[in-house]
């Protein structure tokens, strides 16, 4: 598709002008970031023809989960404590429901499943911050759509979700993995008939730090502060060497992080890159890992305020210097509404949200989901990891990246290809963070967690912070002082 540049158009602050757009394709920018190792069985295979309790007897084969089960085993009682069941979320049964009452008064709920090669699915996920009176839809679902693994030598290149049996190797959670949570029973489908049953979908609640910090200029011996609070919801998948933490991480303030850890352990058979792409493994220079990319696509279908035909927006800024009597540079802010199918890629004062078709809030403002990127590196290879984003028109084949199994024969298979202009009125999201890895001394052993990913934030969903003290409700937009 012919690269197109966006029109401008100045955005003030009593008027936004808006202009549709056919077709665009954004230019690219990288970002460093450092990668995780992929990882084979001795002599270079992947272990996919091995079931769960083949490797796990293997000694090359130890599971990062077998091992923190042995480290908590001395640790007491299981965390995970017995709850009762929540009720039944839109959609699904009490079983497949996930509810969480926040201690800072927001209520998270969605209905979870697990899916024969995406692994976990999340669906109707809903947000309800105090003050409001029912939940605010956000996501009809949200999963992951591929992770691509190609090697740099040319040598290897694989698709994990769809090629190497993710989804299969769900792997056992301990208690001490999900401090105060519960550990869910996940049924695998095509599993280990030995072992269909796995516990391995950990929900609990984690402490992230200040949600807010504010010293009060009227009160000088007054601050306020709050300490924020999530919902996690995590499993750990295993290919290969490597397992891959999928944690899906909903704040109190409305943000949801969604985060792929790789970890587990550097595959002690791959240190033979001789090529001039490794790094040296071990003493001296004699052993190089081979060097690879991992990018992983994530897909969201919005469904704010329970309408999937939410809007997509585009916003660019730039920056001119002084002139004239101006004490510092200017910055103009446009706004573009993309029509029909996109590619896009980040840079410089360029971001997306995606506007509720239905919602206000109480201000009267459209609700809305901004897109918030990761670092990301991204790897240039292939067509469909070309681009930060991609945005199609709903297809109910349309589940993956690419080497896409569930469309029908003569249906493109990836991404990017189905980017051809048809009009969004059912938009899907697909989000691309890669990395590139160099392996380092540091790495072994067992492999430090590396984390990439990126997140949605709330802008406009409420009048005011969710997480607002009640002695500062009333200063909403034009503040001034109290008689």
């Amino acid at each position: 598709m012919p690269e197109q540049h966006l029109p401008e158009q100045r955005l003030s602050a009593q008027h936004l002008s808006e202009q549709h757009l056919s077709e665009q394709r954004l230019p690219e920018q990288r970002l460093s970031a450092q990668h995780l190792p992929e990882q084979r069985l001795p002599g270079g295979a992947r272990p996919r023809a091995l079931g769960r309790a083949a490797r796990k007897t293997a000694a090359v084969g130890v599971s990062l989960a077998a091992l923190a089960a042995a480290a908590t085993a001395g640790a007491g009682p299981a965390a995970a404590r017995p709850r009762t069941a929540p009720a039944a979320a839109p959609g699904c049964s009490a079983a497949y429901t996930i509810e969480q009452k926040l201690t800072t008064g927001t209520t998270w709920r969605m209905c979870w499943r697990y899916d024969s090669k995406a692994g976990l699915v999340l669906e109707n996920v809903s947000y309800q911050p105090k003050g409001e009176t029912k939940p605010i839809k956000v996501l009809n679902s949200a999963r992951l759509a591929q992770v691509h693994v190609p090697y740099d030598d040319g040598k290897h290149e694989y698709y994990d979700l769809t090629g190497q049996g993710f989804a299969q190797e769900l792997m056992t959670l301990s208690p001490g993995e999900c401090p105060g949570g519960t550990i869910k029973t996940v049924k695998v489908p095509d599993g280990d008939p030995r072992n269909p049953n796995v516990k391995g979908l950990c929900t609990t609640t984690r402490s992230r730090g200040h949600a807010y910090r504010m010293h009060d200029i009227v009160q000088s011996d007054k601050t306020y502060q709050q300490q924020g609070k999530d919902l996690l919801v995590y499993t750990v998948n295993q290919v290969g060497w490597y397992e891959y933490i999928t944690e899906w991480r909903f704040q109190d303030d409305g943000t949801v992080n969604m985060n792929v850890g790789a970890t587990g352990s550097l595959s002690w058979e791959d240190y033979n890159a001789q090529d001039g792409r490794g790094w040296p493994i071990g003493k001296n220079a004699k052993d190089y890992a081979t060097s690879h990319s991992h990018n992983v696509f994530w897909r969201l279908d919005f469904g704010l305020d329970g309408s999937s035909g939410t809007k997509v927006e585009q916003y660019d800024s730039t920056v001119s210097a002084p002139s004239g009597r101006q004490e510092g540079p200017t910055a103009r802010t446009t706004r573009t509404r993309p029509a029909k199918e996109f590619a896009g890629d980040y840079k410089n004062y360029r971001w997306w949200r995606m506007v509720s078709a239905t919602g206000k809030n109480k201000d009267g403002h459209a609700r809305s989901y901004e897109l918030v990127p990761g670092p990301t590196t991204k790897y240039p290879g292939r067509p469909f990891t070309r681009h930060d984003l991609y945005v199609t028109q709903y297809d109910k084949c349309e589940l993956f990246a690419n080497d896409n199994p569930k469309c029908a024969t003569g249906h493109p298979k990836s991404v990017d290809k189905w980017v051809n202009g048809q009009t969004l009125t059912h938009p899907v999201v697909w989000v691309n963070v890669g990395f590139h890895h160099i392996a380092r001394d540091e790495d072994q052993q067992p492999m430090p967690v590396h984390w990439q990913g990126f997140s949605i934030a709330p802008r406009d969903v409420t009048a005011m912070n969710p997480l607002t003290p009640k002695e500062l409700a009333w200063q909403n937009g034009h503040w001034e002082w109290r008689s």
